[in-house]
């Protein structure tokens, strides 16, 4: 069962869609990648290049661009890496053309804002039965497409079924670990986008070294409460996919989440934000979905409740800060 997958889709060429489609090429994997957008496959096939999502980077000579559900027939397996909101509909038109019994690696990190459901069943209810795994961990697109150094975890309940996906996935430069706890791999990759955005507030509003360190801390502390709650294990979110991910997105400008929290830190409407994105900044869709989690599961999260104030607009930035520092003296807790 270890032996590698030869064949494999990946739905969705974003950045990360395409970082991880080089990845699999330089495994020595044959890589359909689909896109939505006529114009990226056109440039892919043409000039070897994303030149919209990932541009400077040489697409691998085995990866083959399309925008037709009928080629992903064939493939092995699939890597799942549209955004978040846009999953549903994508497998839903993949559905009929994917084989059966193909595993699904969900690599979106995010919450479904409509329904409050995490990715796996998103998963689950547009492909009863597909086998699911979750990837998950520190790793900007540009950093994996030219081939930095970085480790992921790879969730999987079926022991043999996650070491045949981690041997297809796996080049020295890209190290999957194996982990059985697919909630704890979607619970950090989605909540740890919204307290990038918090980071990034703090950044913009020049809060200090201190109240980033604060901030990231006490975010992952509300990660963690409402990770367990959900069914994960405390030490998946201590893991690459939780804790790791949140340092790395929640420290550098690159990340989407973080620089849209500077420019609202420093005053720039929501709007005017997104607007000049191509890219989707997960976080900001998922905010609320995380806070109505915690409501239901009568969980504390004040950063992440703080934040989806902030991008609805019920809030300004400072009134989210006077919030947060006046509230009761607590014993610190997970």
């Amino acid at each position: 069962m270890s032996e590698a997958f030869s064949k494999v889709a990946v739905l969705g060429a974003g950045a990360w869609g395409t970082a991880l489609a080089q990845v699999l090429a330089r495994a020595g994997r044959d890589v359909v990648l689909w896109a939505h957008e006529p114009s990226v496959v056109e440039a892919i096939r043409e000039e070897g290049e994303n030149e919209i999502y990932l541009p400077g980077v040489d697409v691998e000579d085995g990866v083959t661009a399309t925008g037709d559900y009928e080629d992903l027939a064939d493939c092995e397996a699939v890597l799942a890496v549209v955004p978040a909101q846009h999953l549903r509909s994508v497998l839903e038109g993949a559905a009929p053309h994917i084989a059966k019994g193909a595993p699904v690696v969900l690599c979106a990190k995010g919450i479904e804002r409509d329904t409050g459901k995490l990715m796996t069943d998103v998963l689950a209810e547009t492909l009863p039965g597909a086998p699911a795994a979750v990837l998950s961990g520190p790793s900007f697109a540009i950093d994996v497409a030219r081939g930095l150094p970085t480790a992921v975890t790879l969730a999987c309940a079926d022991e043999a079924l996650g070491m045949k996906l981690a041997e297809t996935i796996s080049i020295p430069a890209f190290r999957p670990y194996l982990a059985d706890d697919l909630i704890g791999a979607e619970v950090g990759g989605a909540i740890k986008n919204v307290l990038a955005i918090a980071c990034g507030i703090s950044e913009g509003k020049d809060l200090g070294a201190s109240a980033h360190a604060a901030l990231m801390t006490r975010g992952f502390a509300e990660m963690a409460r409402l990770g367990v709650a959900m069914g994960a294990k405390a030490e998946t979110l201590s893991g690459l996919c939780g804790l790791g991910d949140l340092v790395l997105t929640c420290s550098s400008t690159n990340s989407r989440n973080m620089s849209c929290g500077m420019a609202l830190g420093r005053g720039v409407p929501l709007d005017a934000i997104m607007s000049g994105r191509k890219a989707v900044t997960e976080g900001v869709a998922t905010a609320p979905a995380v806070v109505a989690l915690a409501d239901k599961h009568g969980i504390e999260m004040p950063i992440c409740q703080a934040v989806a104030a902030i991008l609805e607009d019920r809030v300004s930035v400072e009134g989210a800060i006077e919030e947060l520092l006046n509230r009761p003296i607590k014993t610190e807790r997970l």
